[in-house]
């Protein structure tokens, strides 16, 4: 299949399976006797497995060594583990500091009373110098 087929099945665009194979993250699709990328099952199986790593956040460098291991029939799972370990913490880091991000905006605008006066300690606090 070509590549805006594949691209249609895997829900990734081209551009990024063109970037994909240009990184080594995928190997190249064969090229058909026109020129053009033909996209095997297989190929399609990898572009599917690693639109699903980075929809939950692995980074490209995590789908490498993620696609390394799929690949290794003698892998430990403890290895898949630790980095899927790893992905939860980062993801626990992230909601911690949205939490706080919330935390300060409600604040602001708590303080706020929204009607016509120019006061305003949201924008006070955004012009406030650096604590």
């Amino acid at each position: 299949m070509n590549i805006g087929a594949a691209a249609k099945q895997a829900e990734l665009p081209t551009k990024t399976i063109r970037y994909y194979e240009e990184i080594g993250l995928i190997r190249p699709a064969a090229r058909g006797a026109n020129g053009y990328r033909d996209y095997s099952n297989e190929d399609l199986h990898i572009l599917r497995f690693v639109q699903r790593a980075r929809g939950l956040g692995f980074g490209v460098r995590d789908c490498r060594e993620l696609l390394s291991l799929y690949r290794d029939r003698n892998r430990a799972s403890a290895d898949v583990k630790a980095l899927a370990e790893q992905r939860i913490a980062a993801v626990e880091r992230k909601i911690e500091e949205l939490q706080s991000l919330r935390e300060t905006l409600c604040h602001l605008v708590e303080r706020c009373t929204g009607d016509d006066r120019p006061e305003c300690p949201i924008l006070s606090d955004l012009a406030a110098e650096s604590q």
